[in-house]
């Protein structure tokens, strides 16, 4: 008889609220579900910005442990948009800051939830920032403008590979879980080239949170939370782009991979 083969972990991928042509959609970026299925092999799950609409039908009863259940792991997403700051205590917005009120209301308590349930879980760009904030942190919302910092906002290029191309380099704190990722694909954790698409970042690192990498001129670029009981990555670049073509995001959506399956073997139903 031929081996059983070990199924294809189930993943949930935050979606983003949208409106297009008059119509209301939500949606996540093909480079996310794509790096789910190459890199992490997983089946991805879109997963409705829905907090607003659950909210208002039943206040206080979206059921994420019922969702969570039928997971093996949950990728936030990066975006656009940005969180709104009332969630960190932070100055209101300068005009024309792209938010998404309702992916706020969905992925903040969703994120605490799946840690809580022990979820594997990858955050990437807005998503380390939304890590950041459900767990009580803050955020720069111009890092461009603090003094020492670089530019680190996506360059104005309508080139895919000059907008997600090497931008800096990001030292990995030793002995993390993010350290043991770079050394298995051969990076040396002490200068990894990273690409950079984001205007805010953490400011105030949230209780539980540690950090597992900065850029050059200082900036978190990475965390963990070491009291998680699954694996629980945050990253402020892109590792989903072109995932196959770069080892460190290879091994780091494989790391990925490996959690959710073992979280799957792991559950009642694995």
């Amino acid at each position: 008889m031929p081996p059983t083969l070990s199924p294809r972990p189930m993943i949930g991928v935050t979606g983003c609220h949208k409106h297009i042509d008059g119509g209301s959609y939500h949606t996540a970026g093909h480079k996310y579900l794509a790096a789910v299925a190459v890199g992490a092999a997983a089946h991805p799950v879109i997963l409705g910005a829905l907090g607003d609409a659950a909210a208002a039908h039943d206040p206080g009863h979206y059921d994420f442990a019922t969702l969570l259940g039928r997971l093996d792991g949950l990728l936030v997403t990066g975006s656009p948009s940005n969180v709104e700051p009332h969630h960190y205590g932070g100055a209101a917005s300068r005009p024309g800051t792209a938010h998404d009120p309702a992916r706020d209301t969905t992925t903040l308590p969703l994120v605490r939830a799946a840690i809580d349930h022990g979820l594997p879980t990858l955050a990437i760009c807005r998503g380390l920032q939304e890590l950041n904030v459900a767990f009580g942190g803050t955020l720069h919302q111009h890092l461009q403008e603090l003094p020492g910092k670089r530019d680190h906002r996506m360059p104005p290029s309508n080139d895919m590979d000059v907008r997600y191309g090497p931008r800096h380099s990001i030292a990995v704190t030793p002995g993390g879980p993010l350290a043991a990722i770079a050394a298995s694909a051969g990076e040396d954790p002490a200068h990894i080239i990273i690409n950079s698409l984001h205007g805010q970042a953490i400011d105030r690192l949230a209780d539980g949170l540690v950090v597992e990498a900065v850029s050059d001129d200082g900036v978190i670029e990475a965390v963990s939370i070491p009291g998680a009981s699954g694996f629980a990555l945050g990253v402020q670049w892109h590792p989903e782009y072109k995932v196959a073509e770069n080892p460190f995001s290879r091994a780091l959506f494989a790391a990925f991979g490996h959690a959710c399956r073992q979280h799957g073997n792991a559950s009642p139903a694995g």
